[in-house]
């Protein structure tokens, strides 16, 4: 998780979290970041381009309780209906994590919110920065980190409304966040550090299903911090992926789908 501080006039000082961008059907460019001194306080802010990036509009606030996409990028459903991963982390001490699903079917104009279905122990577990694959049917599948040493998943079948209980997968996590992208031929990828401790190696998996991973390759082994991934399939078809390096530089990775 990734901030820049800033000072507002009143010279309060502040944070600018996780941007995460993403292209609305009627092409107009969203950036959605948080404001704030810490999660458990940031709220959710937007800005618009309607040239490709080249010009922003001036940011503003997202509707009370909203927050936007939590690091990972909004899904868009194939009934134009947007599904944005959140997470929420509370001011007790230490924080409660929630995952939770923001969801608009006018083009941001309006959203609505769902959260994972309480399940016993399950309700439990501390998850947030959920990563969203598409299934056939109109399945959804969300994916992250958790202080469980696991990454969670949840399901949904009818488009993001209701989701099923989280659940811990075999997949490791050593807190850290994951990102996870569906291929346009269906497979999925996931990036995520494939250890219960530190953050070295990260790795990338793949899977016809988004149960049965089958590990890809490595894109860092050496001892270090490589985290904070982010991927996305481009126009082009080619995969992009990008990580911060020992938190002082980005790597950037591009991977052709038809050589995996």
């Amino acid at each position: 998780m990734e901030a820049a501080n800033g000072i507002q006039p009143d010279g309060t000082r502040y944070a600018c979290w996780n941007p995460v961008l993403f292209e609305m059907r009627d092409k107009n460019l969203w950036l959605f970041y948080k404001v704030g001194a810490s999660p458990q306080t940031w709220w959710g802010m937007a800005r618009t381009s309607r040239d490709g990036g080249r010009t922003w509009s001036s940011a503003h606030r997202l509707s009370d309780g909203l927050l936007g996409p939590v690091k990972n990028k909004p899904v868009r459903l194939p009934d134009g209906t947007i599904v944005a991963p959140s997470s929420i982390e509370s001011d007790e001490r230490p924080s409660r994590w929630r995952v939770r699903f923001e969801r608009t079917i006018d083009g941001g104009v309006t959203w609505t919110t769902a959260s994972p279905a309480a399940g016993g122990n399950r309700n439990l577990i501390d998850a947030i920065q959920p990563a969203v694959l598409i299934h056939p049917g109109g399945k959804l599948q969300a994916l992250g980190r958790t202080r469980s040493s696991r990454v969670f998943e949840t399901w949904s079948d009818d488009g993001g409304r209701t989701w099923t209980p989280i659940e811990l997968t075999m997949l490791p996590n050593p807190n850290s966040g994951i990102d996870a992208v569906t291929l346009k031929d269906g497979r999925h990828l996931l990036v995520y550090n494939n250890t219960g401790r530190g953050r070295s190696p990260l790795n990338v998996a793949i899977s016809p299903d988004g149960r049965a991973w089958k590990e890809l390759l490595e894109l860092e082994v050496d001892p270090g911090e490589y985290s904070y991934p982010a991927i996305i399939q481009a126009k082009d078809g080619l995969i992009h992926i990008t990580y911060t390096w020992n938190r002082n530089r980005i790597m950037h990775v591009v991977l052709d789908p038809e050589k995996l």
